[in-house]
């Protein structure tokens, strides 16, 4: 019988009979690794070989992570940022095409510049919202289609089966930052994904006190990401491997719980006179929503607001007096935070016109009427500051 979604988040990557009944895997630190004979060295014929090489610790998330995604294997990283750069340096060479979303996080945009066209990579950045539209772009040499869904700062929902569909049929393949939606909310190898990433330091982790990265492949894209992941050193430490594990055991509960404070927060903001509009796909006057509503099946804490016109110094005052929205450049974990974002500086193929701040949010944990109160006081300092 097939498991629901919130039993494997429970009991993933678990095997109680093989650690004394323990219910929770053993943290192995370790770096040398012991072989028997002669004959085991030779043929590494051991599921243990060396640390950075992974461990039971290791190899028990990564299953679980595996499992979540629904994908064939996961592999973990020692951040967010490098399973991006891993997974594109598995799948791009010198010469081939990349086409990388204009909303995508702008590390992974910096990385494109900084370091792929250097070693010969040709990189286009394409319109988010193109869909199947991708097929006029496609080239001869187009190795990867790069998808961020929603963007982590704009939020457009992207159209993955049709953009899957077109790059497939040009024989490039589908990478997918998944962080926003978890595993939980969108099932990438059921939308036509090749290879599904996660910043784990932000849900999977959920308490701000890991850096962590995963990359989940298909059977088809497999080699090539292990290869790659070997070849470059990818590792991560056996203890925040540890409290992973133990973070994504209340994965459904705490995400759940930021879905229902993030869409109240986001409609009681919809009508405050201080903000020109609201950002969340999971809104009907998302542009967006129709293929959020296909496609996923919930929504994170995370999304944006656009204030009306004001000066930086009612912008401080909000903000600097905030004492439940934290400023930082994370989320994912327990606590709300809110930063200001500049996407004008984050665009090449598609242009952003809004006037007006933006302002990320997440919603965190804490109780949402404390969390109305403080952004009411925040609200109000910027006017009295204006």
């Amino acid at each position: 019988m097939k498991k629901k979604q919130d039993t494997v988040v429970v009991t993933a990557g678990r095997d109680p009979e093989a650690n004394f009944g323990i219910v929770n895997p053993p943290v192995y630190h370790a770096s040398t690794v012991l072989y028997p004979t002669l004959e085991a060295v030779k043929t590494r014929a051991q599921p243990v070989t060396y640390g950075r090489r992974g461990t039971p610790t290791t190899f028990a998330l990564q299953d679980a992570i595996a499992e979540l995604e629904g994908g064939y294997r996961s592999l973990v990283t020692s951040s967010g940022l490098s399973a991006v750069t891993t997974a594109l340096l598995a799948h791009l060479k010198a010469g081939d095409h990349l086409l990388m979303t204009d909303s995508a996080y702008e590390p992974t945009r910096t990385f494109c510049n900084n370091v792929l066209k250097r070693y010969g990579v040709d990189v286009e950045f394409y319109d988010p919202r193109i869909g199947a539209g991708i097929g006029t772009i496609l080239r001869k040499n187009t190795a990867v289609v790069f998808t961020e869904s929603p963007g982590s700062v704009t939020f457009e929902v992207q159209d993955i089966p049709a953009i899957a569909d077109a790059a497939h049929k040009a024989g490039a393949t589908v990478l997918l930052d998944n962080t926003w939606a978890s595993p939980l909310y969108f099932k990438p190898f059921e939308h036509g994904v090749d290879v599904s990433i996660q910043a784990v330091t932000k849900y999977l982790c959920g308490h701000s006190d890991v850096m962590m990265g995963a990359i989940t492949a298909t059977e088809e894209a497999w080699k090539k990401t292990l290869e790659t992941h070997g070849n470059i050193g990818q590792c991560a430490a056996p203890d925040d491997v540890y409290l992973v594990l133990r973070g994504i055991r209340t994965l459904s509960v705490r995400l759940e719980r930021h879905m229902q404070t993030g869409i109240a927060l986001a409609e009681w903001l919809s009508k405050r006179p201080e903000v020109a509009r609201v950002i969340h796909p999971a809104r009907e006057d998302h542009p967006d929503h129709a293929i959020w509503k296909r496609d996923f099946t919930g929504a994170s804490g995370l999304f944006s607001i656009e204030l009306k016109p004001c000066s930086e110094t009612a912008l401080a005052a909000m903000l600097d007096g905030l004492e439940y929205f934290g400023m930082g450049y994370s989320w994912g974990g327990f606590e709300s935070l809110i930063i200001p974002q500049y996407p004008k500086k984050m665009r090449t193929a598609t242009q952003w016109t809004a006037e007006g701040q933006i302002l990320r949010i997440h919603a965190g944990l804490e109780d949402i009427e404390d969390l109305k109160a403080d952004l009411d006081a925040g609200f109000a300092r910027l006017r009295a500051a204006a």
